[in-house]
């Protein structure tokens, strides 16, 4: 029975009478626990008493005195955050020197330097933050020219930050990074038009570069064409000249001159539209009968020799074997 009243005594007392017992000395101010990233503003009688702004266990008693005792019954204590925070205002307008509507977007950082300034000095402190920011934006951007607006957004960040810093600071917030994320153009129908211009550029652009290369294949073509013209030209000029030494080299021999225009007449003859007769030698009567059975118009002139017959007889291509034995 002991051991059950000892155990039921313990869970009762961890479970009910510690958190008690520890919220009768956080009341006390005997301690208090604060967090990573946040601070703590004691107020009593209408005055800052103190500001733990460090992480830690600490006891009121040890840092205020005997107003630790009465800063949680008649005082107040206020719990601010102070790790970084960010904020990003969208299409802040302005206008270029040349009177061009745009909008410029801020992204900037901030934290809480001053806990004391931060709640007494201002009613709204983030808020009046923004409305700075933004106020700092049109002062200091506006009248830029459009060029410089579009391209120097670092530099721009920078008179934004060194404009709203010192009032900030002020006001207990302290301004991190500042920077220019975005700037375009709010009118639409400026839009339009710009969009409709660079269409139009590219369009030209694009038929520039396509005319450029037509020309520069057309250059190489006719390079080309000039050069194989100048090819097949010295080729028909030295061509005369090759079958000319040849033929003149071929005319030292009789011989060989007229067994090559016996081929030559040959060839000639089989491959043009001439109908050829070939009669072997001794036939005579075989050659009377073969020149009665040809028109008149294809007979040859009488007196002629069988070889100059046969050539007069020119007619269609068609060729008459006939070999008796």
């Amino acid at each position: 029975m002991n051991f059950v009243y000892a155990f039921w005594g313990t869970f009762v007392g961890f479970l009910i009478g510690l958190p008690i017992l520890r919220g009768v000395l956080r009341m006390l101010g005997a301690y208090v626990i604060v967090e990573e990233g946040t601070c703590r503003v004691y107020v009593l009688f209408g005055k800052v008493l103190g500001v733990l702004d460090e992480p830690g266990f600490y006891c009121l008693w040890t840092h205020f005195g005997a107003a630790g005792f009465l800063v949680n019954w008649f005082g107040s204590c206020q719990v601010l955050d102070r790790r970084l925070d960010q904020v990003y205002l969208r299409s802040q307008p302005v206008n270029t020197e040349e009177g061009a509507p745009m909008g410029v977007g801020i992204w900037y950082e901030m934290a809480i330097s001053e806990p004391v300034s931060y709640l007494f000095k201002n009613a709204d402190p983030r808020g009046s933050l923004s409305a700075n920011v933004s106020n700092a934006a049109v002062r200091c951007l506006s009248n830029m020219p459009l060029q410089e607006m579009l391209e120097t957004r670092h530099r721009m960040s920078q008179m934004v930050r060194d404009e709203v810093s010192p009032k900030s600071n002020e006001w207990g917030y302290r301004l991190g990074s500042t920077y220019i994320r975005k700037v375009h153009f709010r009118d639409r129908g400026m839009i339009q038009q710009i969009e409709a211009k660079v269409v139009n550029r590219l369009r030209q652009v694009t038929s520039a570069i396509k005319q450029d290369g037509a020309n520069q294949v057309n250059i190489i073509t006719s390079t080309a064409d000039r050069q194989a013209a100048i090819a097949f030209a010295q080729a028909a000029a030295v061509r005369p000249l090759v079958v000319g030494k040849a033929l003149q080299d071929i005319a030292a021999d009789p011989e060989i001159v007229n067994a090559l225009f016996d081929i030559l007449e040959t060839q000639k003859l089989i491959d043009g539209d001439a109908r050829i007769l070939l009669v072997p030698p001794g036939n005579e009567l075989l050659w009377t009968q073969l020149l009665r059975g040809l028109p008149a118009a294809e007979r040859p002139v009488e007196g002629a020799t069988a070889h100059e017959a046969v050539t007069q007889s020119g007619a269609t291509v068609r060729r008459t074997l006939d070999f008796s034995r």
